[in-house]
């Protein structure tokens, strides 16, 4: 009996698929369903995600585990889609009790894009004007930095200023970076030699084919999709703790 009971669990965790790992084209397709066939809005998604961005930050760095006196944190927001999640992740933050400063160099012309940032403009949420060269005044200032630049859109062998200017300084600074979806300066496909190093990834919806190398720590955000696009993708997404809309790979 003990030997059948055996080989069934043997069987059972055989038949466990692997967490699928998506491609750039795939990340799209996704994203197009869900906006066209399913009837999401851009603004639900965004909201969805940067919530869930704004929870995995506190599990991996909780408010009691900061080292500074305030438990400030540097949000550098990009002009597309991550830069809209970044602003909602600090929003979230700020209502978690956090201090986010964002630093967002190039505000899209979007109005979605403009609401997030009133949003967080109301939330008397600092803007910085510019980001200091001198890597210490950023190590000093702030417990970790959270990447919101490029998402998986994003071209990573032509990245332009500010950007590139910015990878600079994020690749000498000593405090944690926390990567939305994609790290900025990796291409979606594969890991990036020349990119910056981050702690966390929080990847949203299913993670990017780059994160297979990915050895810190990992959180797979967005507990939303429909059964049927899990099933199309074949994501085979892990079971989410309780009712947590996010759960570390």
């Amino acid at each position: 009996m003990d030997k059948m009971n055996h080989s069934s669990a043997e069987a059972e965790a055989e038949t466990i698929e692997p967490l699928r790992y998506l491609s750039k084209g795939e990340a799209a397709a996704i994203e197009t369903e869900l906006l066209r066939d399913y009837r999401f809005g851009q603004q639900q998604l965004i909201e969805i995600w940067g919530q869930a961005c704004a929870l995995a930050i506190t599990k991996a760095y909780p408010l009691g585990s900061l080292t500074k006196k305030q438990p400030t944190v540097l949000v550098i927001c990009g002009p597309d889609q991550n830069g809209s999640i970044g602003l909602v992740c600090a929003r979230h933050l700020r209502m978690f009790e956090y201090e986010p400063t964002i630093y967002h160099p190039k505000r899209s012309s979007h109005s979605l894009h403009q609401d997030f940032t009133v949003q967080c403009e109301k939330m008397d949420i600092p803007f910085l004007s510019y980001l200091p060269t001198e890597v210490q005044l950023i190590n000093d200032a702030y417990n970790l930095v959270i990447d919101a630049m490029m998402g998986p859109e994003a071209d990573c062998a032509n990245i332009k200023e500010p950007y590139s200017g910015i990878l600079v300084t994020l690749k000498q600074i000593k405090i944690p970076i926390a990567s939305v979806d994609v790290p900025s300066g990796w291409d979606v496909e594969e890991r990036s030699q020349d990119g910056i190093n981050p702690k966390v990834l929080i990847s949203l919806t299913a993670p990017k084919k780059c994160a297979t190398s990915f050895t810190g720590k990992h959180f797979l955000a967005g507990r939303f999709l429909p059964y049927d696009i899990q099933k199309k993708y074949e994501l085979n997404l892990p079971d989410f703790p309780g009712t947590d809309c996010l759960v570390e790979l």
